[in-house]
């Protein structure tokens, strides 16, 4: 099981990352990959100057910065998850070999996503880039935060597989628009993590749906990892040692799996006897 799991997940890897980077030549692909990031974070720039009118010297705007920078990895991951199976079906039109093969489907979900992590971790890496040479953002890592950090990111890229696992299975089952269930999860996410403000700003009954989410607990252990202790925080954990926090995100990540995972397999069950595996929309 081992071994064939690591085929599977090799291979989709690869083919994976074959269909995201052959829309163009390595050149345009490449001034892509530098372009968009920074122009995505220069409207948050851009907002946070006209709106705050506060000085990038605040301690506050690398909080912010840092917190849109990441969350880059969230859309890549659950869109290059979810998106698979309906690329497959419609674009393709090979699902029905992948459920006649005889490989994991799990691996092979994860795997087809790995090349939207891989192009992710260059948009953060440029975006970060970006911001420390001109916002000079206090970038510290030494090395027992160099392990916290790592620690988080593990823990939250598990988190985010779980539910870009679960959205897979939600394509199985939506009758229209399966493209777009990542990218509006994502983008709904965005406003109860904590990505860009605290969850003291959200209306007390939407509150909850923040600390529900994993991906709260994972950017601000990013930022403390990256910011050290003397970074000034939102209020939400001000009270929670790095250890609190790190157990809390473990939870929520075995839970994201947890649950992701037994909703596809759910959500795969259902299309199966209702016959929607292999059924075309026309998009």
């Amino acid at each position: 099981m081992a071994p064939s799991l690591g085929r599977t997940l090799r291979t989709a890897a690869w083919l994976g990352w074959q269909i995201e980077s052959n829309w163009a030549d390595p050149f345009l692909f490449a001034v892509y990959s530098v372009v968009k990031p920074i122009a995505s974070v220069l409207i948050l720039v851009l907002m946070y100057r006209v709106v705050a009118r506060a000085d990038f010297a605040h301690p506050l705007f690398a909080y912010i910065y840092l917190g849109n920078a990441f969350y880059i990895y969230v859309g890549a991951v659950l869109t290059g998850i979810s998106q698979v199976l309906g690329m497959d079906r419609e674009e393709y039109s090979v699902l029905k070999y992948f459920y006649v093969a005889p490989i994991p489907a799990a691996a092979y979900l994860v795997g087809r996503g790995m090349a939207r992590m891989a192009t992710g971790t260059l948009a953060v890496a440029i975006t970060l880039l970006f911001g420390a040479l001109a916002f000079r953002l206090p970038l510290r890592l030494s090395l027992p935060e160099a392990f916290f950090f790592l620690a988080v990111m593990a823990l939250g890229l598990l988190a985010m597989i779980g539910l870009g696992v679960g959205l897979a299975g939600a394509t199985l089952l939506a009758a229209r628009h399966v493209w777009v269930i990542g990218e509006a999860v994502a983008g709904a996410l965005y406003l109860f993590c904590g990505a860009v403000f605290p969850l003291e700003v959200l209306p007390g009954w939407l509150r909850p749906l923040g600390y529900l989410s994993p991906l709260t607990y994972w950017l601000e252990g990013v930022r403390r990892a990256l910011l050290g202790p003397t970074a000034a925080r939102f209020p939400t954990f001000a009270g929670w040692s790095d250890t609190q926090l790190l157990l809390a995100l473990g939870g929520m990540a075995a839970l994201s799996v947890l649950g992701g995972f037994a909703g596809y397999r759910l959500a795969e069950g259902h299309a199966r006897r209702w016959g929607l595996i292999d059924r075309e929309t026309g998009y």
